[in-house]
């Protein structure tokens, strides 16, 4: 494997100096992704320029920052553009779901390589997601729109069974229950819906989505698109079964050990769909399904994937995918030549809620053979939330083995070292009240 501060690395090469590669990464406040994109651009010899949705700018040693109103998209880009004014940035990253639209429209402003915002819209809601693919005969559920305005019995007559209900535009599986017959629909609608109540968009607020449940083995696949070519990165393997009724992620394990022909339909699949969202430049997530009939679209985004889990692509190809996708929108060749060996990370579930005390077992699990490194990201005294209200893993353990059979074995035993101490949440007597009006 390549060595992340070998002096030979494309990455590290001279002919990109910090005065010259400025970075403009638009994240949302507490991003996870934020942290590793400054960490990345510090190692290409780039410098960060953080735009963030807050109170206060995001500014400090490692990376400076903005501060705008992801609400008022026109005010901020007029920010940002007058920012580059100053120093021109040499490309432009939308971290999460909710910045990716206003990234395609600074690199649009600047003359960067970009994706037209619409597509960039697209791709963070599901609904129109779903049309483009319909349209384009990209395999993916069936699937309609519910309107929360309105009875729910009638529009549960019309949905076929076993079905998913969705949230419009949220991320990391919240509020994705999976519902067997109308009366589960109903419950599954009415918890979903409490999640989307502050949505930026009145039609996310009061619309979710139903789609027929796709059975078989899921995937997340990483991609870079160039000019609407996709190149694939990594295929992540999620082994334990995906069936509900939530769909929290826990296992991803690379190299995917799916035969190469069904690699091929799955990278065959994206590209379609990207092209079908009118995507054409830089990093994508899919989450696929494969089952008899091949693979299925349950998900595109024009973003990296989430949490710490970029930083498996370091057992692929020597670079973390951020480092990767910042070289990419600066127009560097990086070698994503695959090495031996396989890595894999848990993403630590959420099994109960309650106000996080202490994680037993963390030093135990780290001398789990095969085990790199377990991060607990959860602080003592923050609430802990289950999947499908939860938005927060508790941490990430890290493997890399010969095998991805092996790197499977070591964080599941590694998961069995850990124990999760929670105590009650005791909620005030005008907190239940309120619960109990809405």
């Amino acid at each position: 494997m390549k060595s992340l501060n070998s002096s030979t690395s494309p990455l590290a090469s001279p002919r990109v100096a910090s005065h010259d590669a400025r970075v403009l990464v638009i994240a949302p406040n507490g991003s996870y992704r934020t942290a590793p994109f400054v960490a990345a651009a510090q190692r290409v010899n780039a410098e960060a320029f953080i735009v963030s949705h807050g109170k206060y700018a995001l500014t400090g040693a490692s990376a400076q920052g903005l501060h705008v109103d992801f609400e008022q998209l026109d005010a901020a880009l007029a920010a940002i553009l007058h920012e580059h004014q100053q120093r021109p940035f040499r490309a432009v990253l939308g971290t999460d779901d909710a910045t990716t639209e206003l990234a395609a429209r600074v690199a649009q402003a600047i003359g960067l390589p970009h994706n037209d915002p619409a597509a960039a819209r697209i791709s963070r809601r599901k609904d129109l997601a779903r049309e483009r693919l319909r349209a384009a005969g990209v395999p993916a559920p069936n699937s309609r729109r519910i309107d929360m305005t309105q009875a729910l019995e009638p529009q549960a007559a019309a949905v076929s069974y076993p079905c998913v209900i969705k949230p419009l535009a949220l991320s990391a599986s919240r509020g994705v229950i999976r519902a067997n017959n109308p009366a589960e629909f109903v419950r599954a609608c009415q918890r979903s819906a409490a999640l989307v109540r502050e949505a930026e968009f009145e039609d996310e607020r009061t619309t979710l989505l139903a789609e027929d449940f796709i059975p078989g083995v899921e995937v997340a696949v990483e991609g870079l698109l160039t000019h609407g070519t996709l190149q694939l990165l990594a295929i992540f393997d999620k082994p334990d079964p995906l069936d509900g009724p939530f769909f929290e992620e826990t296992y991803y394990i690379t190299p995917s050990r799916l035969t190469p022909e069904i690699q091929q339909n799955i990278q065959q699949c994206v590209q379609a769909a990207c092209a079908a969202y009118g995507l054409r430049e830089g990093p994508v997530h899919a989450e696929c399904r494969i089952n008899a009939h091949g693979a299925w679209i349950l998900e595109v985004a024009s973003r990296t994937i989430g949490g710490l889990c970029g930083r498996l692509l370091r057992f692929g190809t020597g670079y973390s995918l951020e480092e990767i996708v910042i070289a990419h929108a600066l127009g560097q060749a990086v070698d994503t030549q695959a090495s031996d060996g396989a890595g894999g990370v848990l993403m630590i579930p959420a099994s109960k809620g309650g106000i996080l005390r202490r994680v037993e077992g963390v030093l135990a699990a780290q001398k789990v053979e095969f085990i790199e490194e377990v991060t607990i990201q959860m602080r003592e005294g923050y609430e802990v939330v289950p999947w499908p209200e939860g938005s927060s893993y508790l941490g990430f353990i890290f493997a890399r083995a010969p095998t991805p059979q092996q790197a499977e074995a070591a964080l599941r035993a590694a998961h069995t070292c850990l124990n999760i101490v929670t105590a009650p949440v005791w909620r005030g007597v005008d907190q239940r009240n309120l619960e109990a009006s809405s």
